[in-house]
């Protein structure tokens, strides 16, 4: 199978790279058994990232290799650690290029050299432990999971950044009128179709320099798909102005010049309706071509007064012998230099895609109820369960308080719901199920209230304020005795109480007898 050359449109899959994964460590010392969380966070995954390339005029790699994914961010690590963020994949595209979704609606049109389109984002990394303590939660025991980068199917589609457009039927001379007026050599023959992608030439006339491309022949019916040009018709439609290149020493039965252009214009408006552009708009100039044939230029005589009374500008050009090639080159350089001062200069930018709210504007989740199933939907709850790994009791405990503070549980009381119904969040394909029970603690069995890490925190260790009135009691019972001695009056105070405590014996378990004390 023959290898093409020239490729204006291709389907890409592109993913971003996910975010690492956060860790759960304790800082360990000697001397220091729990010294608290250390885990770092994990890395951010690479986004791709299309940019325009001056040097680029194909999207050819792509149809080779059309799955593109950035790299993923490593997980972190112990000591504050953080993973590395993986890499950006740029991929470079033509000036020119229009990027649609799977449904067909625009994203963005790229045009000037160095813009760039953030079209996957890679996933954020997960945080660690150290990163999830707070005051009442002073060692989490566990981390956040990274997040999947952005997945899209896209299709480009190249539309050529060139000045003036030359249109017309198959072998009427555009690309001879090309090699002529520039120094491109496209392909010529004496038979139609000739041309199977567009040719670029570069023209200058006076002090203006611009570029001209010619589509591959027009013929009737392009509209409902027969030929070749109205498959490339979209290169000229950012052309400042269309030629008309027609064949004024043709032989074929029932065409003659009049002719060939209704069609051509027919053909054009066809094209704008499917399209919705503005190709009928464009200023158009008429280039009866073949003239150095005795008969061509007797012909062209004859259609000059009636294209003229169109309102058309006329030129009689010859690609073989250079006639009227500089009247019409100084014709199309007087328009493009008014459009290009009509048009501001083009700002490199950087155009970054943002997800339409799920929820709504203004709104963090909905619940919907579906064959028996409550469905929270919303961007913050569906993150929040792939961030979540449901081996660790204190980490599904972690997501129920995050989901309570959003306010999920107590719409789902609003709504109806009841404990044991089904609760769906996440991604329709990979959506997690609950048992919805709004009283369940959240956590391992060392929490209490959901959010407060006891394994720290112990309700039963005596405070400072504790301590300072035990050895202020301790010490007026012990001058009490002192004073009752010295006087040699009986000891009336009760009996010494115990003054120690769990915390205080080296077995921390307070089940120890008063002669292992001694």
């Amino acid at each position: 199978m023959a290898v093409p050359s020239f490729v204006d449109k291709v389907t890409l899959h592109v993913a971003g790279g996910s975010g690492g994964d956060g860790v759960a460590s304790v800082h360990r010392e000697k001397f220091k058994p729990l010294g608290g969380p250390d885990g770092g966070n994990g890395g951010n995954g690479g986004d791709v990232i299309l940019q325009v390339g001056a040097d680029v005029t194909t999207l050819i790699d792509y149809h080779h290799e059309p799955h593109r994914r950035g790299t993923n961010g490593a997980p972190g690590a112990g000591s504050n650690r953080s993973g590395s963020n993986g890499q950006d994949l740029v991929l470079r595209v033509p000036d020119g290029t229009v990027v649609k979704d799977a449904s067909g609606e625009v994203l963005a049109d790229l045009i000037g050299p160095g813009t760039e389109m953030v079209i996957a984002a890679g996933g954020r990394g997960g945080l660690g432990n150290a990163a999830l303590a707070s005051s009442k939660r002073k060692a989490p025991g566990f981390a956040l999971k990274g997040e999947p980068g952005d997945e899209r199917t896209i299709t480009l589609e190249l539309k050529v950044v060139a000045d003036v457009g030359l249109i017309g039927f198959p072998s009427a001379g555009k690309s001879s009128l090309i090699a002529a007026l520039s120094r491109a050599r496209p392909k010529i023959a004496d038979y139609p179709f000739t041309t199977l992608v567009p040719n670029l030439g570069v023209v200058t006339a006076g002090s203006t320099t611009f570029t001209v491309a010619d589509v591959p022949g027009l013929i009737e019916g392009a509209s409902e798909g027969r030929g070749l040009g109205h498959d490339f018709l979209r290169h000229v439609e950012r052309c400042a102005a269309l030629v008309h290149v027609i064949d004024c020493a043709t032989v074929d039965p029932g065409r003659d010049p009049l002719t060939d252009l209704d069609v051509i214009e027919r053909e054009l408006a066809a094209y704008a309706d499917a399209n919705g552009s503005d190709l009928l708009d464009r200023p158009r100039l008429v280039a009866l071509n073949k003239t150095d044939v005795p008969d061509a230029k007797e012909i062209a005589g004859f259609v000059r007064d009636e294209l003229e009374a169109r309102g058309l500008d006329v030129y009689e050009v010859s690609a073989a012998s250079h006639a009227g090639l500089r009247e019409l080159s100084f014709a199309m350089a007087e328009i493009v230099a008014s459009r290009r001062a009509e048009t501001p200069v083009a700002e490199v930018t950087r155009i970054v895609l943002r997800p339409k709210a799920e929820a709504g504007v203004g709104r963090e989740f909905t619940i919907d109820q579906v064959n028996g199933q409550w469905v929270v939907r919303g961007e913050k709850p569906k993150r929040w369960v792939r961030q979540t790994d449901f081996a660790n009791d204190e980490a599904v405990g972690f997501l129920a308080d995050r989901l309570n503070r959003l306010g999920v549980e107590d719409e789902l009381l609003k709504l109806g719901a009841r404990a044991g119904d089904d609760v769906v969040i996440g991604d329709e394909d990979n959506a997690v199920v609950f048992d919805f029970d709004p009283q369940i603690p959240a956590g391992a069995e060392v929490l209490g209230r959901r959010g407060e890490d006891l394994r720290i925190d112990q309700s039963d260790r005596r405070t400072n304020v504790q301590r300072r009135e035990e050895l202020a009691a301790r010490r007026a019972h012990e001058a009490e005795i002192r004073e009752a001695r010295e006087s040699g009056r009986p000891e009336t105070s009760p009996a010494t109480p115990d003054w120690t405590f769990p915390e205080d014996d080296p077995d921390l378990d307070g089940d120890v007898s008063d002669e292992d004390r001694l």
